[in-house]
């Protein structure tokens, strides 16, 4: 049996061995440093572990295997500074050159134009308020002190109409974050539901959290004529409630990014006290933030006409005889919103708004034909992704708007047609070896007739027959 106190006198001694060669190393290391303590440099993280590693191999040879986690290098206190002023100078450019705006009024609408058919009112008012409010951005970034009054903005319309993609592309333009939601998902503070400061913290996310940028970002809330709506017992107090927590955002307030109600918030800021024994405050400010909020309206047409026709006994007049609902919906006035439920002070906030006109059939194939956001073209890319060439016809495009106008969701409608007249089509299609086909009116007028009759052609399996309800006329 071996003697234990032979091997651990063994060890001690490779134990003193091995501090005196560290610190002899540590000595010759000190010794140069005195030489030349300036042009030295500190070792990176993975030069001190290859050279550890070269040490242990060569006083034990394969018997010892060293393991390091990664560590990261300290760097002087004055080069930290440096690089940190460096790196906040950076971030300040950038966001001076994103908010180098320039645009006119009229570079907005023609860029609107490429995606959005019609609405040339809508457009012209949006560009003019967009303009307006990003050059007294780039004055603020210049430390102005001029006073400015938000133009946060209200389009009314049907659905379909190009609310959303007017307020999106125009967000796409200026190259700053946008968020869109719908009203109806807030309650008041205390309620089950979202709390209307979640619009903030998402255009953060929206923004990769930063929070500079986030402040000139734009908060798109759809169906806002919701929270003004009325119940058999009166105002809808919910409603109420959240129109003036928007109110609050409209204005300039701080919301603090971490919510309470957050559990996830919660546990980062737990992580981040247990790490740096305290928890900052990340603030964001909406001072700069623009509004757009939208709403079809529909219900407030009827009071908009009985006061235009208010006093006129015995014949019909001119708003009675015009059934355009969008004309009589520009004609809004802000006592009619607040009649309609609206809060004065929260109407008062939006002082730009626009009626968006209703789409008609040749809208619709202008749409398809012309527009560079046109679902043609995702159904194009849909099919070539299996290496299948489509093309439409002109009347086939035709024949979809008029399909897509009996819909009556607008652009929307578009969508449901194609997707009911390709639906088989790209379910048969990717797996044969058919390359390319053709739509055109047989296609839109009976998908299925016009399926069959493709694989035919090609000696293929026809599949069965669906019900008659895929058939259009």
């Amino acid at each position: 049996m071996p003697d234990s106190h032979s091997d651990t006198s063994s060890s001690d001694e490779t134990k003193d061995e091995i501090q005196d060669e560290i610190q002899d190393d540590s000595n010759n290391h000190a010794d140069d440093s005195d030489d030349d303590e300036e042009e030295d440099e500190l070792p990176t993280p993975e030069q001190v572990h290859r050279d550890f590693e070269k040490f242990v191999r060569e006083k034990f040879g394969g018997r010892v295997q060293v393991f390091a986690q990664s560590i990261e290098r300290s760097p002087s206190r004055g080069s930290s500074d440096e690089r940190s002023d460096e790196q906040q100078d950076g971030k300040e450019v950038n966001r001076r050159k994103r908010f180098s705006f320039n645009l006119t009024p009229r570079e907005i609408k023609a860029y609107l134009d490429r995606y959005v058919v019609k609405q040339n009112n809508a457009k012209k008012a949006l560009a003019i308020a967009v303009c307006d409010h990003y050059n007294q951005v780039h004055a603020d970034l210049a430390n102005s002190s001029d006073e400015y009054y938000k133009q946060n903005i209200m389009v009314l319309g049907q659905t379909g109409v190009g609310k959303t993609y007017l307020a999106k592309h125009i967000a796409k333009l200026i190259g700053i974050p946008f968020v869109k939601a719908d009203a109806t998902k807030f309650t008041e503070a205390g309620y089950v539901g979202a709390n209307v400061e979640d619009l903030v913290r998402d255009l953060v996310s929206q923004a990769n959290n930063d929070i500079k940028l986030a402040q000139y970002g734009i908060i798109y809330l759809d169906e806002v004529d919701k929270l003004a709506g009325t119940n058999h017992y009166g105002r809808d107090i919910s409603g109420r409630g959240v129109q003036i927590g928007l109110l609050k955002l409209m204005e300039e307030t701080e919301i603090d990014l971490r919510s309470s109600n957050d559990i996830s918030s919660q546990m980062q800021a737990m992580m981040e006290f247990q790490r740096k024994g305290k928890v900052e405050k990340q603030i964001v400010n909406t001072k700069n933030i623009l509004f757009i909020v939208s709403g079809a309206f529909n219900e407030l047409v009827d009071p908009i006409r009985r006061r235009l026709d208010k006093g006129s006994i015995g014949f019909k007049t001119e708003h009675e005889r015009d059934d355009d609902d969008d004309a009589i919906l520009a004609l809004a006035s802000t006592q009619d919103f607040i009649d309609y439920g609206f809060e004065p002070e929260f109407i008062g906030r939006i002082p730009i708004r626009v009626s968006c006109n209703k789409l008609t059939q040749d809208d619709l194939y202008e749409i398809l034909k012309y527009s560079e956001g046109s679902i043609i073209k995702q159904y194009k890319r849909n099919f070539k992704a299996y290496g299948i060439d489509v093309r439409f016809t002109d009347a086939a495009l035709r024949k979809i708007a008029k399909q897509a106008n009996l819909e009556h969701t607008g652009a929307r409608g578009i969508m449901s047609v194609c997707e009911r007249i390709l639906r088989e089509f790209k379910f048969e299609l990717p797996s044969t070896e058919i390359k390319e086909f053709v739509v055109n009116t047989e296609v839109c007028t009976d998908p299925q007739k016009a399926l069959r009759k493709l694989m035919k052609t090609h000696n293929l399996q026809i599949p069965p027959l669906l019900p008659s309800s895929y058939t259009s006329n």
